[in-house]
């Protein structure tokens, strides 16, 4: 097995809830600009402990999500040493196959690879997501009328394949990177949250 990977999804976009890009619908503005990190709390990639690592991806979506060619800039916490950033970009260029290569396979151009200040916190349900200066969210989640998290499932397109989402909101969604095109302060918009397991 290449890799063992058990964590976190946060993702905010400047859709409206929710966003169409999972169900393969054209994004609200067009494009879709996002936000997404993956914490995890456990996991190997080629016999390279990453628990505790974060990778964020800040993306610029140009159409509809299926059509791909995404514009990512890439960012790892600056905890991770040069071997965890090694195995985890493997991974997320899609070198070692499974669902980090369907993600891969929707990327058309990475911008920057870098390493941030990334704080990833999720606390009964509410999420922060700070990346340095670039990129500020707060999510909350969408409950059901027993109380639950509403749960998003079965969707043509998915960040974490083959894992349920919990469907919320951004409280704000600040993203700026030039390169990106990305100058956003909102409030209100699409955010979703998961627990997932990868294996490859």
């Amino acid at each position: 097995m290449a890799y063992h990977l058990e964590g976190r999804l946060l993702e905010v976009c400047d859709c409206r809830v929710l966003c169409p890009c999972w169900i393969g619908e054209d994004p609200d503005n067009g494009t879709c600009d996002s936000v997404l990190a993956y914490r995890f709390d456990k996991g190997t990639i080629d016999g390279v402990d990453v628990a505790g690592c974060t990778i964020a991806l800040v993306s610029h979506i140009p159409g509809n999500v299926l059509n791909g060619n995404f514009r990512i800039a890439v960012y790892l916490d600056e905890g991770t040493s040069d071997a965890q950033q090694e195995a985890i970009l493997n991974v997320y260029t899609g070198k070692l196959g499974g669902p980090g290569a369907e993600l891969a396979n929707m990327v058309g151009v990475v911008v920057s690879v870098e390493r941030a200040t990334i704080t990833f916190d999720v606390h009964e349900g509410r999420g922060t997501l700070p990346i340095s200066n670039v990129s500020h969210a707060e999510l909350e989640p969408y409950k059901g009328p027993d109380g639950s998290t509403t749960v998003l499932s079965n969707t043509i397109f998915s960040t974490v394949p083959g894992a349920p989402v919990f469907v919320g909101k951004a409280t704000i969604y600040r993203s700026k990177h030039p390169a990106l095109g990305h100058d956003l302060e909102l409030r209100g918009q699409n955010a979703l949250q998961s627990t997932f397991v990868f294996d490859a």
